[in-house]
């Protein structure tokens, strides 16, 4: 089977799905700045070797109080360094240059939060009910991740800050356009300390990845990335009996209740549709307004806040509108705004390319979406945010669901507990009442349906690749279980 990795939020390649070199293209001016060889058989062996051997005689022996040390020095560097390394994921992938070191200051709480509560994570617990037994964490082994280009830096501390302190390996294949932000990451977490063979980047092929997860020395895959992706990995690691955790495409619902506040809801929809230019699994994708005359006041309102933000170079902090991730993503864009129209559809505000150098997409609003439209049920990743008004809350609920993902979801109400109970409706693994779906080391992340399993970051993200080893002790001498209740 060959592995399918090129998606819109998680490509080894462009959007056609061709296999591409690992390079650097600045999406703000569309020039090639660093290119990079991938890696031959031998050198992935090699790699694969040291990583297994680290297992074995070194990182999950260590003092847990030891590698706490190592990601505290890790979440410092990344801090002391943040305006330097945050430039490095803007010319990989077009980040405005203030969420990029929002992103780092997130990526280093991620390390310093496991660092803290891993001793608590993996302690023995007795299992409720269970007499003279405990729940031991140990780890499973080497692990592969297969990470997107969108966060460059969170997407790798979700999984490097967990996974280390449970005393596990990592083998992390990054996404083929942000070869130096993978490279930056590899570098603070070896000067914190952290060995070879315990956390590796490697430029691999797509039919390399296919043989590591294969390998039996590698124990568990995580992937972020679409739905063919996901399925594709999937199959792959259970044919081989391995775990595998998934998070893959979202397109989350914002419902708009009747007595929402105007302002701060229009602020927090900007915020949830436009960070990271629309390029995030759980951005604000549909705005869901309940009440006609209040659906033409949110429209009016969302349509003057998304024209008023300004394209420009991503490194200078006034530019509000960045490019999207590269040219093939552009033409996904345009091509799918294209085909609504053709559906149906109005396109309100935006939906042309800017024109200027670089992957520029306008700030874009779809109206007049039917069920019978192709970008209905699809995901929209980059700025361009479909806009719905439906007659009352049953209604808003039944859109919400009436698509294959279950990422993310939110509900804007004065009422909390009307939110609570709209929110919990929501077929999705994250439910949020006035606010974003968003995203703290505390809280688990994940989703449903095609969305796909499984959690990351808070504690159900440390016992994803954790073998909770029973043991139960009877004193010397005992009986064998029920010889008392025997003849």
């Amino acid at each position: 089977m060959k592995l399918i990795l090129c998606t819109t939020d998680a490509p080894s390649g462009d959007q056609t799905g061709h296999q591409m070199a690992y390079a650097t293209t600045n999406p703000a001016t569309g020039k090639v700045e660093k290119t990079f060889e991938t890696l031959s058989d031998a050198a992935l062996g090699a790699i694969l070797d040291e990583t297994v051997c680290c297992f074995r005689e070194d990182w999950p022996h260590r003092p847990i109080a030891e590698r706490a040390a190592i990601l505290k020095r890790a979440a410092k560097i990344i801090r002391d360094e943040q305006q330097s390394i945050a430039e490095i994921m803007t010319r990989d992938m077009g980040k405005l240059i203030a969420q990029a070191i929002g992103e780092l200051q997130l990526s280093a709480a991620i390390l310093d939060y496991y660092a803290d509560t891993a001793a608590n994570f993996l302690a023995p617990k007795a299992p409720p009910g269970a007499l003279a037994a405990t729940l031991h964490a140990q780890p499973l082994g080497a692990l592969l991740a297969v990470e997107p280009w969108n966060f460059p830096f969170f997407q790798l501390a979700r999984v490097a800050g967990p996974q280390l302190m449970v005393g596990n390996v990592i083998v992390a294949k990054h996404a083929s356009n942000v070869p130096q932000s993978a490279l930056a990451f590899e570098d603070v977490l070896r000067r914190a300390g952290v060995p070879a063979g315990a956390y590796a980047d490697i430029f691999a092929t797509t039919d390399q990845v296919g043989t590591i997860i294969d390998d039996p020395r590698i124990r568990g895959v995580t992937l972020t990335g679409s739905e063919k992706a996901g399925a594709t990995v999937a199959e792959r690691a259970a044919r081989s009996l391995k775990k595998s955790v998934l998070e893959l495409g979202g397109s989350d619902p914002m419902i708009v209740l009747e007595d929402a506040p105007f302002d701060t809801t229009v602020l927090n929809a900007m915020v949830g549709r436009m960070n990271n230019t629309g390029q995030s699994c759980v951005a604000t994708k549909r705005m869901i307004v309940v009440g006609e005359e209040r659906g033409r006041q949110f429209l009016e309102a969302m349509t003057a806040a998304m024209a008023s933000l300004t394209p420009g170079d991503p490194l200078d902090a006034s530019t509000t509108l960045g490019p999207v991730s590269s040219e093939g993503a552009l033409q996904g864009l345009l091509k799918q705004v294209e085909a609504a129209h053709t559906g149906g559809a109005t396109v309100a505000l935006g939906g042309e390319r800017i024109d200027r150098p670089g992957s520029y997409l306008q700030a874009t609003i779809l109206t007049d979406i039917t069920p019978d439209n192709p970008v209905y049920r699809q995901e929209l990743f980059g700025p361009v945010l479909s806009f719905y008004v439906v007659p009352d809350e049953a209604a808003a609920i039944a859109l919400a669901n009436d698509v294959p993902f279950g990422l993310g979801g939110s509900v804007f109400t004065a009422d909390l507990e009307r939110g609570k109970r709209v929110a919990l409706a929501i077929e999705s693994g994250m439910a949020f009442v006035n606010s974003p779906t968003w995203s703290t080391p505390q809280m688990p992340f994940g989703g449903v349906k095609n969305s796909g399993y499984g959690r990351e970051l808070s504690q159900l993200g440390f016992g994803e690749f954790v073998n909770w080893k029973l043991l139960a002790v009877s004193p010397a001498g005992s009986p064998p279980p029920g010889a008392e209740t025997a003849g």
